[in-house]
C-alpha cells in the first residue's frame, strides 16, 4: 500500500499491568460469577480476558488518571494535515490474538509498536486514519496481539487526501440468530470503564458530547465492543481465552447511558485452517444497529441457547 502517511511509525511506548487492571477490565465487560477465572486472582486458571490489550494503549503503564487530551495529541503524521484529536471517534477494530496475555507484566519489559496503514479524506464528514498496533515483548520479540484500528476525526477532511479502498463487509446470516445476549448500561457504566485507563471526557460529562452533536455522554464505543467479545466467547467458546483467535466490529452509532444492548450471534458454518469456527454478529439498541461488521474466530464447543 502507498499513499500520504503510509508506513508512518509513531514512537514505541512502554506498557504494564498488574492482576488488578486484569480484574477490573473482567468486571467492567460483563464477565460473571461463574467466570471467576477472570475475576479472582487464586483461581488457578487465572487468566487476562483475551481483548484487554485493546486497553494499553491508552494505559501504557499507568496506575493514575491521566490528561487524555495531552496524551492523545500524538506525534502529527508525515505527509497529512496534523488533526485535532478532541473530535475523533472509533471506527472499526480487529484484534488477532497470537500469545496468551500473562496475568502481570512485573519482571517483563512490554512495548506497543505502532504505524499508519492509511489516511483517507472522506471530504466533509472527515477523516479515517487506519492504524496497526502490536504488542510485543521487546526482549524476546514476540508478538502477543495485533489490533488494525481506524479512527474518524469528525469534520476534518477535504484536504485532498486519497478516498480509500472499499471497507469490506461481513452481514449476518439472513435467518433467526444462533445465539442472543443483552447488556443493560446505567449512568455508571462508563464512569467504571473509564478506569481501565480510557479517561476520554467524552464519556465521562456532557459538554464534549453536546459540542459533537450527541445531546450529552455517551458510552466508550469499546465498551460495547469488549461486552460482544464477552458475549461471543461465553456463548461459543465456553468462556474460555485459549477459544478465540480474531475478534473484530465496526462502530454504527453511539450508545447512550442507560441503553440496552442487544448481541445476536450467528455460526457461519466457515472454518479457517486451525479449526476456528466463523462467528458474525450484530449489536442493536431498540432495534437500530450501534456494532456491525462484527466477525470473530472461535473454537466452538456446540451450540448454546439465547438468553434473553
Amino acid at each position: 500500500m502507498s499513499g500520504p502517511g503510509v508506513g508512518f511509525e509513531y514512537p514505541s511506548f512502554p506498557v504494564s499491568w498488574l492482576k488488578r487492571d486484569l480484574l477490573l477490565f473482567a468486571a467492567s465487560i460483563g464477565a460473571t460469577s461463574e467466570e471467576l477465572h477472570f475475576l479472582y486472582e487464586l483461581h488457578p486458571n487465572f487468566a487476562a480476558f483475551p481483548t484487554y490489550p485493546i486497553i494499553l494503549p491508552f494505559k501504557h503503564t499507568d496506575q493514575e488518571v491521566i490528561d487524555f487530551y495531552a496524551r492523545s495529541n500524538s506525534t502529527p503524521i508525515e505527509g497529512v494535515p496534523k488533526f485535532d484529536t478532541k473530535h475523533v471517534l472509533d471506527g472499526e477494530r480487529k484484534l488477532e490474538f497470537f500469545k496468551p496475555l500473562p496475568v502481570s507484566s512485573e519482571g517483563r519489559r512490554f512495548e506497543v509498536r505502532s504505524k499508519v496503514l492509511g489516511v483517507y479524506d472522506k471530504g466533509k464528514p472527515g477523516t479515517v486514519v487506519e492504524t496497526e498496533q502490536t504488542l510485543v515483548d521487546k526482549d524476546s520479540g514476540e508478538v502477543y496481539s495485533r489490533a488494525v484500528g481506524s479512527g474518524f476525526y469528525v469534520g476534518q477532511g477535504n484536504w485532498g487526501g486519497p478516498k480509500g479502498p472499499k471497507t469490506v463487509n461481513f452481514p449476518p446470516p439472513n435467518r433467526a440468530p444462533d445465539a442472543t445476549r443483552t447488556t443493560q448500561t446505567n449512568l455508571q457504566t462508563a464512569l467504571l470503564y473509564r478506569l481501565n485507563g480510557d479517561y476520554n471526557p467524552l464519556h465521562a460529562t456532557p459538554e464534549p458530547g453536546v459540542k459533537m452533536g450527541f445531546g450529552g455522554s455517551i458510552i466508550h464505543g469499546l465498551y460495547s465492543w469488549n461486552t460482544s467479545a464477552h458475549a461471543v466467547l461465553e456463548a461459543f467458546g465456553n468462556s474460555d481465552p485459549a477459544n478465540i483467535k480474531e475478534f473484530q466490529a465496526r462502530f454504527a452509532a453511539p450508545v447512550k447511558p442507560g441503553d440496552k444492548t442487544v448481541i445476536e450471534m450467528w455460526k457461519t458454518g466457515e472454518k479457517d485452517k486451525d479449526g476456528f469456527s466463523e462467528v458474525r454478529f450484530v449489536v442493536k439498541v431498540d432495534g437500530k444497529p450501534v456494532l456491525t461488521n462484527g466477525r470473530a474466530l472461535v473454537k466452538t464447543l456446540g451450540e448454546t441457547k439465547s438468553k434473553l
